[in-house]
C-alpha cells in the first residue's frame, strides 16, 4: 500500500474554500433557527399566560402529539423520525418550562428505565424527582408534591407490573394522562473481563428478560436482584468481579464498559409506562381509554363484560387480571382499548359495562404512543 504524503492529508485550497462556504452557510442557518425557536417560545409563553388566566393545565399530551404529527408529516429528511421527535421534544420541554417547571416523580436512581421513559415524555427541562418505589411515585402524585409520575405498566415479555396495578387499586382517583412505549435494550456492563465476572446485578424483570443469555454466557455467576438497573450499575462500579444488566446511558453515567449489547432474549422487548396525574387528557382522534373493573363471581360474568367491547366495535389492546384483595376469588380486570371517553360508542360501552360490574374505575383516556428507543 502506498504511503500517504503530507500533501495528500492536507485539503487543497479549493476544498478548504468549499468547506468555508458550507460552514458559513450553516452558521447563518443556525442563527435563523435560533431566531425561529425563540419566536416559537414567545408564542408558547403567550399561550401559557392565557392558560393561566383560565386555570388550564400546562402539560397537554393531546396538543404535543398534534405537534409531533405535524412536523413528522412535514419532514422530508435526511434526518429520521427519531431525531426530529427528539429535537421537538426538547423545544416543547423548554417552552413548557417558560410557563411552569413541572415536577416529575420516577423510580430512581438516574438512568433507570423509568428515568429514561420520563425524559422521553417530558424532555430535560423539568425537575425530576427520583424516589425509591413505585408506591412512592403514586403517593407523591396523590399528595400533589409533584405534577406527574412515570410508572411501568406492562412489559411485552413479563406482562403487567404488579406494583403499579396494586397502586391503581389503592389510589383509583389518579388518572393515566399519557403513555410512553420504550424499546428496552439490555446490556452487560462491567469493568472486568467476562471470565472474571462472579456476580450479576439487576432489577428482577431485567434479569428475567435476559435469562437465556445469562445462563448460556455466565452460567457460574451469582445473579442478584436489586431495586433498579441503575442501582445495579452503581454496584458493578464499586464491586470487583461484579457486572450489571442495564442501559447504555447507565454505562456512561457510572463509567462502565459495555461488554455485550442487546442481550435481551427477545429482540422486540418493550415496556409501556403510564404518566399518572390528576388531569383529564383531550381527544386527539387516535386515543386509548384505560379502566379497571370487577365482575360478580358467577359463570359467564367476564364473558358478558367483554362482549360489550365487541358489540360496540372497540378494539381491546390490553387485558390483565389481578387479585382484588377483597376475597379469595375476586379479581380486578385491567383493560385498555382504542377510543376516547368522549366518543359516543365508548360512552355507550361504559354505561353497559357499569351495569355488568360490581366496580368500574375509568383510569383515563390518552393519545396512543409510538414505540421509542
Amino acid at each position: 500500500m502506498a504511503r500517504k504524503t503530507e500533501s495528500d492529508q492536507v485539503p487543497s485550497a479549493k476544498t478548504q474554500a468549499q468547506l468555508r462556504s458550507l460552514r458559513n452557510h450553516i452558521d447563518k442557518l443556525d442563527v435563523h433557527i435560533i431566531k425561529l425557536v425563540n419566536e416559537r417560545a414567545s408564542l408558547a409563553g403567550e399561550i401559557g399566560r392565557i392558560k393561566n388566566d383560565h386555570g388550564t393545565e400546562v402539560f397537554s399530551p393531546a396538543r404535543e402529539e398534534e405537534v409531533y404529527k405535524n412536523v413528522l408529516e412535514a419532514n422530508k429528511g435526511p434526518l429520521d423520525e427519531a431525531t426530529i421527535r427528539a429535537i421537538f421534544r426538547e423545544i416543547m420541554s423548554g417552552a413548557r418550562a417558560l410557563q411552569k417547571v413541572l415536577k416529575i416523580a420516577y423510580l430512581g436512581p438516574e438512568y433507570s428505565y423509568s428515568h429514561l421513559a420520563a425524559v422521553e415524555r417530558f424532555g430535560q427541562d423539568v425537575e425530576f424527582i427520583r424516589v425509591g418505589s413505585i408506591a412512592t411515585v403514586f403517593e407523591e402524585v396523590n399528595r400533589s408534591h409533584v405534577d406527574f409520575g412515570v410508572v411501568p405498566l406492562e412489559n411485552s415479555t413479563d406482562g403487567g407490573v404488579s406494583d403499579t396495578l396494586d397502586m391503581f387499586m389503592r389510589l383509583p382517583q389518579l388518572k393515566i394522562c399519557a403513555e410512553v412505549r420504550l424499546r428496552i435494550h439490555h446490556n452487560l456492563l462491567a469493568n472486568c473481563e467476562q471470565e472474571m465476572i462472579r456476580r450479576v446485578y439487576s432489577k428482577p424483570q431485567a434479569l428475567a428478560q435476559c435469562r437465556n443469555w445469562l445462563s448460556k454466557n455466565l452460567p457460574h455467576a451469582d445473579v442478584k436482584d436489586v431495586s433498579s438497573t441503575a442501582v445495579a450499575a452503581q454496584l458493578a462500579q464499586q464491586e470487583p468481579g461484579a457486572a450489571a444488566v442495564a442501559s447504555r446511558q447507565a454505562a456512561v453515567k457510572y463509567g462502565l464498559r459495555i461488554l455485550f449489547s442487546d442481550i435481551e432474549d427477545y429482540p422486540h422487548n418493550e415496556t409501556r409506562f403510564a404518566v399518572i396525574g390528576h388531569q383529564e387528557c383531550g381527544r386527539t382522534g387516535s386515543d386509548k381509554t384505560a379502566l379497571m373493573f370487577r365482575v360478580p363471581h358467577n359463570p359467564g360474568s367476564l364473558v358478558h363484560a367483554l362482549e360489550i367491547f365487541k358489540s360496540n366495535k372497540l378494539n381491546l389492546t390490553w387485558i390483565e387480571s389481578f387479585p382484588a384483595k377483597m376475597g379469595q376469588q375476586d379479581y380486578m380486570f385491567f383493560v385498555d382499548f382504542e377510543g376516547h371517553i368522549e366518543d359516543p360508542k365508548v360512552k355507550r360501552a361504559l354505561t353497559a359495562l357499569e351495569n355488568e360490574s360490581e366496580q368500574l374505575v375509568i383510569l383515563g383516556s390518552f393519545p396512543i404512543a409510538t414505540v421509542s428507543g
